[in-house]
């Protein structure tokens, strides 16, 4: 069977387009079909390493699991990761090819790397029946249209039709819809195929003239409206919602308050998503304008740009607040820039990530990190190696995560690092990561994702109620977050299948329906 292809567009950044994609890919696959995902060009500082050390964006890791196959550098051929000063890096097929200027991306890079996206794209094609391509922003930014690599080109490209996806929870669905048809060329307004109104709260058959409307103002068919989905968790590309903190949700004794330091480049927050579905957490993002209050626990988390977030931290008093809770007995955990953050000292002498050839730290771990050009990404296996309030007594199994930062970081002759890496995109090693404080209470580690790792996350919690005199919870308690990102994706797959009319989207991709013996189990 030749490879079938769609492709999903939104009238606006931020129409659920990712989430749409990962749960188009969860009902193929379950219908029988091979299945993978495809974003020629994403921005994002949320992003994900594959088992070969490629870096990509995580929405394609995302939509891949729901497809239940392994990402590849290929589902996201260039990542672009925002700097500051409308640059960003730009990482090709899951290496970083140096900083660009807006502008020098879009006039000199961008038009030489469609050989490269096509090159990705018919790879995927060589090992799938059906691709299912996302888009960027909108098709009809008429500004960006002579040099854009990730809408109706990449369309015209895969020859994939297109469905147009709105929000309607942020209003104006409809009008943005017929003007987005309206701004762009004829022939990609005929590649168009159909609508999906996402993010539906109310009475369908309130909205239903609306739909009758639309369909006979544009010639178009409403494929489906998919409810407003607030039960379950899809991860998010790239923007912390405002509705994230389940600070309202946890009540009681038993509630343990993690902080999480919401800074301007702040990068992997996915990393916190299974602390703030544990039962007993309850989990704020702290902003510039926040108060701390009295956590149980002060989390720094990564960052694209570490210096100019800890001249953020001095600027917005945070610092002085971190600083006050440490002294007061709050413990301190930092993630990958977060940890950075925790030294002495950064600097940077080549003036890899700014200005400043070097700055003061926090000083609450006795470390001075260097910025160099080379970046490292890596899955690794690690063991808990040091020892103090956090880490003695943690369960002697391994933590999985990943790296990925461009600095170097040296400890004092007399600190133990927090972990032994014992495993490097496959090969063995032995090699020091992060530090402990002398007194236990403050550690930092350069591996984003500890906290998928269910006993190692049970243990902190269980540590923070400990220091609040109440009981541990047991770890088989609690799904473990493999399992519950597959509940999810099974949920989303449920809930959107049974808002599309998938006869009609069966047709405009050119299958027959369900493959024979579908309804496959997703791993």
């Amino acid at each position: 069977m030749k490879t079938k292809s769609i492709m999903v567009q939104g009238t606006a950044s931020h129409v659920g387009k990712s989430v749409l994609v990962a749960a188009l890919c969860r009902i193929f696959v379950q219908d029988g079909y091979r299945v993978a995902p495809f974003k020629s060009q994403n921005m994002a500082l949320n992003s994900y390493v594959t088992k070969d050390g490629g870096e990509m964006g995580r929405a394609q890791a995302v939509q891949a699991e729901a497809a239940g196959i392994e990402p590849t550098v290929d589902m996201n051929p260039i990542l672009l990761k925002p700097t500051g000063n409308a640059s960003s890096q730009v990482v090709v097929l899951g290496r970083p090819a140096g900083n660009f200027p807006a502008q020098k991306y879009h006039t000199e890079f961008a038009p030489g790397a469609l050989d490269i996206i096509e090159g990705a794209l018919d790879r995927l094609r060589m090992e799938n029946d059906l691709i299912i391509i996302e888009g960027a922003g909108s098709p009809a930014e008429v500004n960006l249209q002579e040099h854009e690599i990730v809408n109706m080109r990449i369309a015209r490209m895969a020859g994939a039709p297109v469905l147009l996806v709105a929000d309607i929870d942020k209003g104006g669905a409809l009008a943005s819809l017929v003007g987005t048809l309206e701004l762009v060329e004829p022939e990609d307004r005929d590649r168009i195929v159909g609508f999906i109104i996402n993010k539906f709260r109310g009475d369908l058959n309130l909205f239903r003239p609306a739909v009758d409307f639309l369909e006979k103002k544009t010639g178009k068919p409403v494929l489906g409206v998919v409810p407003y989905f607030q039960d379950f968790r899809i991860q998010e590309e790239d923007t912390i919602p405002e509705d994230r903190s389940r600070g309202e949700q946890v009540e009681g004794l038993g509630a343990v308050e993690i902080a999480v330091i919401r800074l301007p480049h702040i990068s992997n927050f996915t990393d916190f998503d299974s602390l703030e579905d544990e039962p007993d957490v309850r989990l704020r993002y702290i902003g510039g304008n926040d108060s701390l209050g009295r956590p149980d626990l002060i989390i720094l988390p990564g960052s694209k740009n570490t210096i100019e977030d800890l001249a953020f931290l001095n600027r917005s008093g945070l610092a002085g607040q971190i600083l006050e809770h440490r002294r007061a007995g709050t413990p301190v955990i930092g993630i990958c820039g977060g940890f950075q953050m925790l030294g002495r000292e950064l600097n940077d002498p080549l003036h890899t990530e700014s200005e400043f050839t070097q700055i003061k730290g926090l000083g609450l771990l006795d470390i001075s990190t260097t910025f160099t050009p080379d970046k490292i990404t890596n899955q690794v296996e690690a063991e808990v190696a040091g020892s103090g309030f956090f880490l003695y007594g943690a369960p002697s199994s391994r933590v999985t995560g990943y790296e990925i930062h461009m600095g170097r970081t040296e400890l004092a002759p007399d600190l133990r690092p927090a972990f032994t890496i014992l495993a490097r995109s496959g090969e063995k090693v032995y090699f020091p990561d992060g530090a402990v404080s002398r007194d236990g209470l403050v550690f930092g580690t350069y591996i984003h994702g500890i906290f998928d790792s269910d006993g190692f996350r049970r243990h902190i919690v269980n540590i923070l109620r400990g220091k609040k005199g109440l009981e541990p919870l047991a770890a088989s308690g609690t799904t473990s977050v493999l399992e519950q990102r597959r509940q999810d994706y099974d949920k989303l797959a449920a809930l959107v299948r049974g808002s599309l009319d998938l006869q009609k989207l069966y047709q405009v991709v050119g299958l027959a329906g369900p493959a024979p013996g579908g309804k496959q189990k997703c791993l």
